[in-house]
């Protein structure tokens, strides 16, 4: 059998084939309810194209009929009225008399409702009977009311009832499902859907991605108001050369259901409830004002609150479904729409609402106006209100302007709040409003640093580093501070696209704009492009000093200076130098900056740096936390190639920590987006490395390493690689040939000698122990200055891969003895660390050096972070992962996330093993000093 696919339905569909499945056997009935547009209709319809051997009878309910008792009870069951003659005589002559319009006494109802029960029993007779009746709530209420008492009363007979409603319609007795929003991936689906039903197979263009993301948000899920969407787009909208639609059409189907559901509302309650829709501020106080200006009271919301479209509490008016919102504001006539606006603007008197008040003046005028376009500029200016409003207020204060050139300013300032507010589709759809209306050579060259920016987060960075060092050279005599940014957005891009001898390009005109009476900003600026040109040409006697400076001005930062660009552009000038603390610092005031202002733009960028310090730091489980976050901030944002940065660190995380799967999962999330060559297909196969590694597939681990970058040629991620080296070298030491690993360490050591990071040197140290003759002093030498220079405040996981490489040498030259001591140290510090496949690699050595290993005996205090041994005795005492978030101000997804760290370190499946061995004090000092 052929079924039409209901995106996002299938629970719901399933309910439905269950109930027809069963129906033969024992009948029952089922409640679907949810708002207008939500696909109970077409539910309906799929129960009775699923029901070919079930009689049907099917009604809807209708509002021109709700005051008409029983007139839904009359229309759904004529076609079978004729097997009322099996009826009892008292029973037949009182349903032919409520059907007939003469309604049914009260103390007959009961009656009147066996007598419906006894002619679906008989209409049953020959094959089971589907009674469905959409819009229950809709019609007289009596019908809904005998059919809730036969619903009740099929289980011993083949009859099926399906009802729908509305969101605030129940039903005592009867199953019910409450249809939720579609996600984006099921609106996605659904819109695509709908572009190939209306181009015919094979002819229609793929829409673009932004398109159905934006569109998702704009239906808000429902399944009705995207395909009114998709029904009124243009070929441009699809491609997401054209603005979209601010609202689902007021023409379309849902817009014809809310129109009607509103029209049975009283006028006053009609007034007041736009006022409310066209309030997204939701202050008690204006509304108030507002519905007293109107000659209304708040009161007159009722009945629109028994529909169930508003709540109003003491803290506002809300609106539980969000689309009810647009839809009321979207279906109100233009001059009442108009007329609000104005009403609204006219009672915001604080200086709170000025920005509020401009945009319902705005949203009221008609034409141009210039005097009211320089308000809406003046009020949104520095993003106040929030970055999305700031936009939207400069897009309207550019149509109410008089002159092109205010006009193309207007537009490139809305378009930057866009991105800033990680609306890239918004702030690229802006900028191309601008480009007919632009002559100014100066606003078309910002214009392009902002069109390249979006390229590097969200395009083709090869592409971006072109626009933007164009870019930058058209705004360097009238912005020199904006003219560097692009500068530094342009290495960035080179960088990223893995084309790093194009960097003395950037260098060189970055050196040629610097001033020596620069502020600290720009002189950090500089001095980062500096440093990272000298880094890269091998130079490291004048990188150290200018990325030391970029650092040392990130730290002083204050004031409107203290950007998230600067404070990132300073923490990435750490990681070069390897100044790991700093670095952490810094990348970690740029998100809390970026968070606090809501600049979303930069803000997986500056997860990203926090992320790389933190693996430099040692703390894996810390980085992985922060590039999930900058994954997830990534993909909201539409910042594509920073999600496949985020992709690759999660990637290399998992698999330093042996988890294939893992890492293999992430790596299939990047799909095929990531270009050879380019940051993320570096990490990809860092990460495949490191699991050829663990495997023992040397040859392949060093070639994929030896692949990231053709050293001398400036091609290929050498960043990249540099952070790979020491397994790089770790892969070279079991082959007989190593050149490339050779060369690799050169520019490892060379970078790691000009920097003061003991973990760089030990690592060092280390890959030269890794490449002596086996068996040599070099050898050993070489492996005991590296265990003497591992830092003992981080990078404990490094330390104990040197403790293991250590013992597997020593147990190989035949000094078993001498190994078990690195051998132990590598155990215990993997376990503490949670690293089970490299604490199981190091008991294999150890057992390989004569010693029998037990499993390991360590008390819970060393086993686990202060942290997680806090979660672990709430949790023993019987505390909910719940309670513990709230006692701890944690999130139940982290309380989650270190339970399950818990779990794993102390070797235990469930709370109750968790209890029991915090109970019996198996674990040696259990209890943590509070």
């Amino acid at each position: 059998m052929q079924l039409t696919v209901l995106r996002g339905r299938d629970d719901e569909c399933r309910s439905v084939r269950s109930l027809l499945d069963d129906v033969t056997n024992a009948g029952g009935a089922l409640l679907l309810h949810g708002e207008p547009g939500s696909g109970r209709t077409a539910l309906v319809g799929y129960a009775h194209r699923y029901a070919p051997r079930c009689t049907v009878l099917a009604g809807s309910g209708l509002a021109e009929e709700a005051g008409l008792p029983y007139a839904g009870l009359q229309r759904l069951v004529d076609p079978v009225l004729d097997r009322s003659a099996a009826l009892p005589h008292e029973q037949r002559r009182l349903l032919r008399r409520a059907l007939s319009g003469d309604g049914c006494p009260a103390d007959r109802r009961l009656t009147l409702s066996m007598a419906v029960l006894g002619l679906v029993t008989a209409a049953a007779g020959d094959r089971p009977l589907l009674v469905t009746m959409d819009d229950v709530d809709r019609g007289d209420p009596q019908t809904a009311e005998v059919l809730a008492f036969v619903a009740r009363r099929l289980r011993h007979l083949p009859v099926a009832v399906l009802l729908t409603a509305g969101v605030a319609a129940t039903v005592d007795g009867i199953p019910a499902y409450r249809l939720r929003a579609l996600t984006e991936q099921e609106s996605a689906a659904l819109l695509t859907d709908r572009l190939r039903s209306s181009t015919g197979p094979g002819r229609a263009e793929c829409p673009a991605a932004s398109v159905l993301t934006a569109l998702a948000g704009i239906g808000g899920g429902n399944p009705q108001a995207l395909a009114d969407l998709a029904g009124v787009l243009t070929p441009g909208q699809w491609r997401g050369e054209e603005p979209l639609p601010a609202a689902p059409p007021p023409d379309g189907a849902l817009g014809r259901a809310y129109r009607a559901r509103l029209d049975r509302l009283p006028p006053e309650t009609r007034r007041v409830l736009l006022l409310a829709a066209l309030d997204e501020g939701g202050e008690p106080g204006t509304l108030i004002r507002a519905a007293a200006v109107a000659g209304a009271e708040i009161e007159a919301l009722a009945p629109a609150e028994v529909a169930g479209l508003v709540r109003v509490e003491a803290r506002g008016v809300t609106f539980p479904q969000p689309l009810v919102r647009t839809m009321i504001g979207a279906t109100a006539p233009l001059a009442e729409r108009r007329a609000a606006h104005r009403l609204l603007a006219g009672v915001m008197v604080a200086d709170g609402q000025r920005l509020r008040r401009a945009m319902h003046l705005a949203a009221a005028a008609a034409g141009v106006d210039p005097v009211l376009a320089d308000e809406l500029e003046e009020a949104a200016l520095g993003g106040v209100g929030g970055w999305a409003t700031a936009s939207a207020a400069l897009c309207r204060a550019a149509e109410l302007s008089d002159e092109p050139t205010r006009t193309a300013a207007r537009l490139l300032t809305a378009a930057r709040y866009a991105w800033a507010g990680g609306q890239p589709d918004v702030a690229r759809l802006l900028l191309d409003r601008l480009r007919p209306v632009c002559t100014d050579p100066d606003v078309r060259g910002r214009a392009d640093l902002l069109r390249g920016e979006l390229e590097l987060r969200c395009g083709t960075a090869t592409r971006a580093s072109a626009r933007l060092l164009a870019a930058a050279e058209a705004v360097t005599d009238t912005d020199r501070a904006l003219a560097l940014s692009g500068l530094v957005r342009a290495g960035e891009a080179v960088c990223f696209a893995g084309d790093q001898y194009r960097y003395a390009e950037v260098g060189r005109r970055a050196s040629a704009m610097r001033r020596p009476d620069d502020p600290p900003a720009m002189e950090l600026m500089s001095s980062l492009v500096a440093g990272v040109a000298a880094t890269l040409r091998g130079d490291h006697e004048r990188a150290g000093p200018a990325l030391r400076r970029a650092v040392v001005l990130g730290g002083r930062l204050t004031g409107p200076a203290m950007t998230p660009t600067a404070l990132s552009c300073a923490a990435a000038a750490g990681l070069v130098v390897a100044v790991d603390g700093a670095a952490h610092r810094l990348a970690d005031r740029a998100v809390a900056v970026a968070r606090e202002r809501g600049e979303l733009s930069m803000l997986s960028r500056a997860l990203e740096l926090r992320a790389v310090a933190e693996y430099w730091l040692g703390r894996h489980e810390a980085a992985a936390e922060t590039s999930r976050d900058g994954l997830r901030v990534a993909r909201a944002t539409g910042q594509v190639n920073c999600a496949d940065v985020h992709l690759g660190m999660l990637a290399v995380l998992a698999a330093v920590r042996a988890d294939r799967d893992t890492s293999l999962r992430r790596i299939r999330e990047m799909g095929e987006a990531p270009t050879p060559g380019s940051r993320p297909h570096a990490l990809a196969g860092w990460a495949l490395a490191v699991l050829d590694l663990v495997d023992g597939r040397h040859a392949e681990a060093a070639d994929r390493l030896a692949s990231l970058a053709r050293l001398g040629t400036g091609r290929g991620q050498v960043l990249v690689q540099v952070m790979a080296t020491p397994y790089l070298v770790e892969a070279a030491a079991h082959l007989p040939c190593r050149p490339a690993a050779t060369a690799a360490l050169a520019v490892f050591d060379r970078w790691a000698s000009s920097t003061a990071s003991p973990l760089r040197r030990a690592l060092s140290a280390r890959c030269h122990a890794l490449l002596a003759p086996r068996g040599g002093p070099e050898a050993e030498q070489e492996f005991q200055r590296a265990l003497r220079l591992h830092p003992t405040e981080a990078g404990t996981f490094e330390r104990a891969r040197t403790e293991l490489l250590f013992g597997q040498e020593l147990r190989r030259i035949r000094r078993p003895r001498d190994a078990r001591t690195h051998l132990h140290q590598a155990r215990e510090m993997f376990t503490l660390l949670g690293v089970g496949c490299w604490a199981e690699q190091a008991t294999t050595e150890l057992r390989a050096a004569g010693e029998s290993v037990g499993p390991p005996d360590f008390p819970a205090a060393r086993l686990l972070t202060g942290q997680q041994l806090r979660i672990a005795e709430m949790v023993a005492e019987g505390a909910t992962n719940r309670e513990v978030a709230a006692r701890m101000f944690l999130s139940t997804r982290t309380v989650d996330h270190h339970l399950r760290n818990v779990f794993h370190r102390l070797g235990i499946r469930s709370r109750t093993e968790l209890a029991r061995a915090f109970a019996t004090g198996r674990h040696v000092g259990l209890a943590s000093d509070r």
